[in-house]
Parts: C-alpha cells; sequence; structure tokens
C-alpha cells in the first residue's frame, strides 16, 4: 500500500495543476448538482432551475476548450477527458423528472465520470499552447515552460535565462523573415543545449519551401570512427569507389580540415545524453558537413595521402543505410520502422541448439491497464509471467544459455524490466524510484524493486544493447547490470534517459512542438537513476564493450552481418566452456 499510495503521490505531483484544477472544479459542480437535486426534485420551481444550473459543467468545459484547445485542435485529444465528463453531463438532465430513471441514469454517468476524472487528475498533461503568440512569445513561453517544470533542471545545471539569450537573436531573425524553417534550427539548437534523449522537437510546415539550414548531403560515403581513433569510409558507393576510396579506406581530411577538426564542427548530436556515444557518431553525420562539393583526402593503397573532389548526389541514401547498418534497424526512422519494432517486441528464437534469443523493443504490453497497474503497485506481475513462459519454453528447446536484445529499445515501464529480473536472480534489487521534485531538491515517494524469484537464475545472459535503448529501455539494461549472471554489453552506452515524459509546448502557429520529461525517476541515493549530468559520462555504461575494428566495421557495414549478436553468442559459448 506504501508503494501505491507513494505512486499516486508522484503522479500528482507531476501533473499540470492548473488543468487537475479545471477537473476537479467541474466533478464538484456535478456533485454540488447531484445534492440540489436530491434536494428541489419535489419542487417544480426549483428543479426548472436546477436543469438551468445543471447546464454549468458543460459551459465549464466549454470554457476550457475555448481557452486551450480552440486555437490548435490537436490539443482537445489531450484534453479529451475534460471534454468527454462536459459532454457526459448533460445525460442526467433529460431524465431530470424521472426518479426511477434519473437514479439508474446518474448512478451510470456518475461512475463513468468519476473514473475518467480520476484518470485524468493522476495523468494531468503539462500541455502549453502558444499557438497564437509570436516566434519571440513564444519562445519566452517555452523558456518559462522548461524553466518550471524540465526535471532536470538542477540536475543538469541548465540556466535557461541564459539559454533564452544566446538564442533569442535567432529567433528574432526567423520572425523578421517569418521563416519557420529558421524558428525550427534555432528552437533545435536550443533543446540539443540539454543534451536529453528525451526532450524532441517535431516541425509541422513545407519543409521544400522553407528548409532547414542545415542540409544533408549524398557523397557516396559515410565516415566511422574505430577504436583506435582512425576514421574510415564505409558505404562506398561505385562512383566513390572509381576515385580511389573504397570500404575501409582511412579518410585523413573533410572539407579541406583534417578529420579530426571537421568532426569535432559537426552540431548534429541525435540526442545523445552520452558525449562518448556523440563522438562515435559524429564522423557518421559528416554528410551535413560542406556544400555541392566537398574535399576528401585520404591514404591510397601505398599509403599516401590524396584529395579528391566529391559531388553531393540527388539520391541520398547512404546516411540513413549506415545508421541501419549500425543500429541493426531497418527503415531507421519510418512508421514502418516503428511498427516492426513494435511487431518483434518480446519475440523469441533459438540461435543454436543452446543459445536462446529474447528480443525487447519496448517495455509495455497490449493491456493499457495492466501496465499502468504495474506501474502504480511497483509489480508487473503479468510480465512476469509472460516472460516466464517465453523462457520456459526456450530451456524445452533446450536453452542454455540467453542473449536479451534491448538495442533501439523505445521504452515504457520499467516494472516490466524488473519482472523480467525477478526470474533471473534470487536476490532483491533497487530498480527505480519515483520522485517528486519541489525547490529543486529530489525526493523519493514510491520504491519499485526487484524480488528473486530465481527460476533462471542458473542462466548465463548476455543484454545487448545501444545508443538508441532509451528510456525504459535504459534502466532494464541498468537493472539487468546489477545481476551477477548477467552482462550487460554493446559497442556504444545506452542513450542515457530514463525519466518521464510529459511536457508538450506547441509554438507559434502550431509549426513548432517540443516535448520534454516532467516525471522523476530516482536511484536508491535519490538522485536521477540513468540521466547524465553536464558532463555528460554515461551513468549506465555498458560491461563489456564490444570491440570495434576495421574487421567489425567491415562485418557490419559491407557484408550486413549482426556482427554484435555474433559476439554475443561467441562470448556465451566461451563462459560455458570454462
Amino acid at each position: 500500500m506504501k508503494t501505491v499510495l507513494g505512486s499516486i503521490r508522484h503522479l500528482l505531483a507531476t501533473g499540470n495543476k492548473t488543468h487537475m484544477l479545471w477537473c476537479i472544479g467541474i466533478l464538484l459542480l456535478l456533485l454540488i448538482l447531484a445534492v440540489l437535486h436530491h434536494r428541489w426534485r419535489d419542487d417544480p420551481q426549483k428543479l426548472k432551475k436546477w436543469r438551468w444550473l445543471a447546464l454549468l459543467p458543460f459551459l465549464a468545459a466549454l470554457a476550457h476548450f475555448l481557452l486551450y484547445s480552440l486555437s490548435y485542435l490537436q490539443a482537445a485529444t489531450v484534453f479529451i477527458s475534460i471534454y468527454f465528463i462536459g459532454i457526459i453531463s448533460l445525460i442526467p438532465v433529460l431524465f431530470a423528472k424521472r426518479r426511477i430513471g434519473y437514479r439508474i441514469v446518474s448512478t451510470l454517468t456518475g461512475v463513468i465520470i468519476a473514473f475518467a476524472g480520476t484518470l485524468f487528475i493522476l495523468q494531468s498533461p503539462n500541455f502549453f499552447n502558444y499557438v497564437r503568440k509570436s516566434y519571440t512569445e513564444s519562445f519566452r513561453g517555452l523558456i518559462t515552460a522548461m524553466d518550471r517544470h524540465y526535471i532536470l533542471k538542477e540536475w543538469k545545471e541548465v540556466d535557461f535565462a541564459a539559454l533564452e539569450a544566446k538564442y533569442m537573436p535567432l529567433i528574432q531573425e526567423a520572425e523578421k523573415e517569418q521563416n519557420p524553417g529558421k524558428f525550427y534550427d534555432a528552437i533545435l539548437q536550443f533543446s540539443t543545449e540539454m543534451h536529453d534523449g528525451h526532450i524532441f522537437v517535431e516541425r509541422n510546415f513545407d519543409e521544400k519551401a522553407y528548409p532547414s539550414q542545415s542540409q544533408l548531403h549524398e557523397y557516396g560515403l559515410t565516415i566511422v570512427r574505430l577504436d583506435d581513433g582512425s576514421m574510415i569510409a564505409v558505404c562506398t558507393s561505385e562512383e566513390v569507389n572509381k576515385l580511389g576510396i573504397t570500404d575501409g579506406t582511412v579518410i585523413t581530411k573533410w572539407n579541406g580540415k583534417p578529420i579530426e577538426q571537421s568532426v569535432e564542427e559537426v552540431v548534429v548530436d541525435e540526442a545523445l545524453p552520452v558525449k562518448a556515444n556523440q563522438d562515435r557518431l559524429a564522423p557518421m553525420n559528416l554528410d551535413w558537413v560542406g556544400g555541392e562539393t566537398v574535399e576528401v583526402a585520404f591514404l591510397d593503397k601505398s599509403g599516401k595521402e590524396k584529395t579528391v573532389t566529391l559531388s553531393d548526389q540527388e539520391d541520398k541514401h547512404t546516411h540513413n543505410e549506415a545508421f541501419q547498418a549500425f543500429a541493426q534497424i531497418s527503415d531507421i526512422g519510418s512508421p514502418d520502422s516503428f511498427r516492426k519494432l513494435q511487431e518483434e517486441n518480446f519475440s523469441t528464437q533459438m540461435l543454436n541448439d543452446k543459445c536462446g534469443y529474447l528480443k525487447i523493443t519496448m517495455e509495455g504490453t497490449a493491456n493499457t491497464t495492466q501496465d499502468m497497474l504495474g506501474y502504480v503497485s511497483g509489480n508487473h506481475k503479468w510480465a512476469r509471467e509472460m516472460f516466464r513462459g517465453k523462457l520456459r519454453d526456450l530451456k524445452a528447446q533446450g536453452m542454455e544459455y540467453l542473449v536479451i536484445d534491448m538495442r533501439n529499445n523505445m521504452g515504457g515501464f520499467d516494472e516490466i524490466g524488473c519482472a523480467l529480473c525477478d526470474l533471473l536472480t534470487t536476490g532483491d534489487w533497487f530498480g527505480q524510484g519515483l520522485g517528486i521534485r519541489r525547490n529543486g531538491t529530489y525526493t523519493c515517494v514510491s520504491e519499485h524493486g526487484i524480488h528473486g524469484d530465481g527460476e533462471f537464475a542458473d542462466l548465463n545472459v548476455v543484454t545487448l544493447t545501444n545508443y538508441g535503448c532509451a528510456s525504459a529501455g535504459d534502466g532494464t539494461c541498468l537493472y539487468l547490470s546489477r545481476l551477477p549472471n548477467v552482462t550487460v554489453a554493446g559497442i556504444t552506452d545506452p542513450n542515457g534517459c530514463n525519466q518521464e515524459t510529459g511536457g508538450t509546448c506547441v509554438l507559434s502557429g502550431g509549426v513548432v512542438t517540443v516535448g520534454f520529461p516532467t516525471g522523476l525517476i530516482l536511484d536508491e541515493n535519490s538522485v536521477p537513476n540513468v540521466d547524465t549530468r553536464a558532463d555528460r559520462i554515461s551513468r549506465n555504461p555498458v560491461e563489456e564493450r564490444i570491440p570495434f575494428d576495421r574487421d567489425a566495421a567491415m562485418k557490419i557495414f559491407r557484408d550486413k552481418e549482426d556482427y554484435e549478436l555474433n559476439w554475443a553468442v561467441t562470448y556465451l559459448e566461451a563462459q560455458a566452456a570454462g
């Protein structure tokens, strides 16, 4: 019960108080109307007056719609519970003169309204509508909202006043030109200052009419950084091959500058909180640096430096091809990619006669009610039994060791990750703590732990992760790493974010939307459990760094092998052999 009450306290502290009060006000009106109807039902004059008063909840919901949703109709879906309550509250009015009919209808609608109202209050959205404001005014609104509600402001040492001063000139320039492309660029640069994987920036305008100042180019190759620091070309095209650059060629200069200098100038950080992850991926984003042509220097087969000029091609494919191979994900960033990840979630197979495989692409089941109950109670017993069934099935097929694939995990409910850990250990471990933020200090109010079931504690396990493993996936990697029979491995560390999302700001004209975390997740020391500080050092690093040398790069980018998965199987086989 303590955990449940703490979870509810956390939810109430996280939600938007303004919208909570609107909902509570409407519910109080309905309660007062119910009492008045009971007292006035035998007086025709008072009952007539009551029927007019019964419009007040609907009018209050309508007032909320006019204030917060009319200028941006998509916001109506965020506040649908309030509007639903306002509309359904009119139904009992039709039965006001019928005692039995009113009693039945009012009871049914009352139960529905109480349920909808409770859910809304517990999950009251931090939604801010600045659609009617100018670029500069909406940016100030964004600064105000994030300064108050961004849950990691103190942890990451964010100075929003300084950021406002830094980026306001860019916002003013975009406003002067009425250029949503420049406005988006400025907001995107501002958002990357937090280095938070839970901060997103979306655009809603004609990108062809208002192109971004940063343009992706197609030069026919992608650059990757190996463990020894050298930069080589991968995914090279036939045109580039003819100039002497093939897969594995060492690149020494880019755009006329030493390759290291050019890489340091790459501003695309892919929302990566961990600096080491950004350093790994920055060379892969060099195709953002350049113009219609770019000068590239490389070492030819004799070891001599040679310089060629590459032209920007129309068919831009190399960038995505390289990232898809590195992340082991198809159609990266597309709706098809998201659907495929959903379909693969919790899938299992035998990789060979001894090695089982479990893929977790998100910590969410098809049953939202069970997920929420697991979240509030800190015990997702349904997920635990689901995992138990899948692991028993693999055992029956001969599984002696297991690979858990967490790469590109999109997050969800950490309790599902804890439920898996329950089966892999005999001990009790701290999972996550739901917290509240008050005056810049963090307090844990609900502890959600791992309670060893131990059925599969004899399994040796490798958990694969990467920079795309975020949120609850990041948390699950942390919890798994605490178990003595589990090794978390990857070429990169997990993303480095685990707080709860919830904040949304829609800016001027609806052309840009910014999302940010508002719910606090803590460790046993009452500090954020995964998220990086201002130093951007991973607080959830892999235990085994999978080597990334030239041979690995060739397997990944040229041969399109799942190098990391093959490494994990070999690692487990070596452990089994003693």
